[in-house]
């Protein structure tokens, strides 16, 4: 199998509601779409979410990366050389992680493809599904409840709260939610990097009949040093998010002792290729992991949930970043029933143009 044409394209998605983290609001977002062709008949398919906070890039950035760089590399290239196109893809874009990403997840679906399974039993198959957590972005008290109850009559039964811009507030925020929610739901938090180590210790401090799962990235990730403070400071299992972007960061992390779990998301770490490596060390250290997501379409979600199933160092998915996007072109990749994730059972991603 030879790849013969390649077809790069961005889809701009409002947000059936806008929301509000701890360094922005966001109520739109560019997913940059790839299509594969190749002589066997077999089309892949990836996407970038680009992200300039996060993944250091812009869809124009990853436009161009596309045109100067994935296209005259992969053309002509066997897909089953995957190692050597992930190789080549960091050296030749070494700060462009959603978009080697994009090329990372439609050489897995065409592989997948050809073998004619999901990809999750390509990966390996660990499980067949997994639960999600849903976000609740920043929003007062009243709304925050409220919307809790609205997820959970969805069947949501994992709730993540965003927060790290009043510590006050986040801690009646949380108490309150266990208050009106009962303990048969689970409460996640995160700062987004919101907190300074004295504001971290007395989140958990002031919350600690909440029963908070985990605390995702309370510090600044330029100061991964801190993450560690907090790690070793509160009984509460501390995850990197923002402080996790390469094979290296999660070895620097877990060697120091820096993070409890890891949240690793596809855009971040450039494709399943090098997130299989960042497992395999998170593994080593007794550090379990969450697959995680940003602002992303249902074919890269798809990718997330393949990945987290085929791997039993996953025991979390936060991989909800599809649910309020309009016009996404990929939707029922995934399916989504009572808070659990499910592939379609198509082969590879899920995903076949009609």
């Amino acid at each position: 199998m030879k790849i013969t044409r390649l077809e790069c394209w961005p889809v701009e998605m409002p947000l059936t509601e806008p929301y509000t983290i701890a360094y922005e609001t966001i109520d739109r977002c560019v997913n940059v779409i790839l299509k594969i062709n190749t002589d066997s008949g077999l089309v892949g398919w990836g996407c970038a979410a680009p992200d300039l906070p996060v993944t250091g890039e812009t869809p124009k950035g990853v436009l161009n990366d596309f045109k100067n760089t994935i296209e005259p590399w992969l053309k002509g290239m066997n897909p089953f050389r995957y190692a050597l196109i992930d190789r080549e893809m960091q050296q030749f874009l070494p700060k462009s992680p959603s978009a080697r990403t994009m090329a990372d997840m439609a050489i897995y679906d065409l592989m997948a493809k050809q073998a004619q399974v999901p990809l999750y039993q390509f990966l390996g198959g660990y499980r067949e599904r997994i639960p999600t957590s849903i976000t609740i972005g920043i929003l007062p008290v009243e709304e925050t409840l409220a919307k809790a109850r609205d997820f959970i009559k969805k069947g949501f039964f994992i709730l993540k709260v965003k927060g790290g811009k009043d510590v006050e507030e986040d801690i009646e925020k949380m108490i309150k939610l266990r208050e009106t929610l009962g303990h048969a739901i689970e409460l996640r938090f995160d700062a987004n990097q919101g907190y300074t180590v004295e504001q971290s210790v007395r989140f958990i401090k002031e919350t600690m009949d909440v029963g908070i799962e985990l605390f995702e990235q309370p510090t600044n990730s330029s100061a991964s040093e801190l993450l560690g403070e907090v790690t070793s400071k509160v009984p509460v299992p501390v995850m990197a998010d923002e402080s996790l972007l390469s094979l290296k960061d999660v070895f620097h992390l877990t060697s120091n002792n820096w993070t409890d779990m890891i949240n690793i998301k596809l855009m971040k770490t450039g494709g399943i290729t090098e997130a299989m490596h960042i497992n395999s060390v998170a593994k080593a250290a007794g550090v379990e992991a969450m697959v995680g997501c940003m602002d992303e379409s249902a074919l890269s979600i798809s990718a997330g949930l393949h990945f987290a199933l085929s791997r039993p160092n996953i025991h979390y998915a936060d991989l909800d970043g599809h649910l309020d996007l309009l016009d996404d072109p990929f939707a029922g990749t995934v399916i989504l029933k009572d808070g659990v994730l499910w592939p379609n059972e198509g082969n590879g991603l899920g995903f076949d143009e009609k």
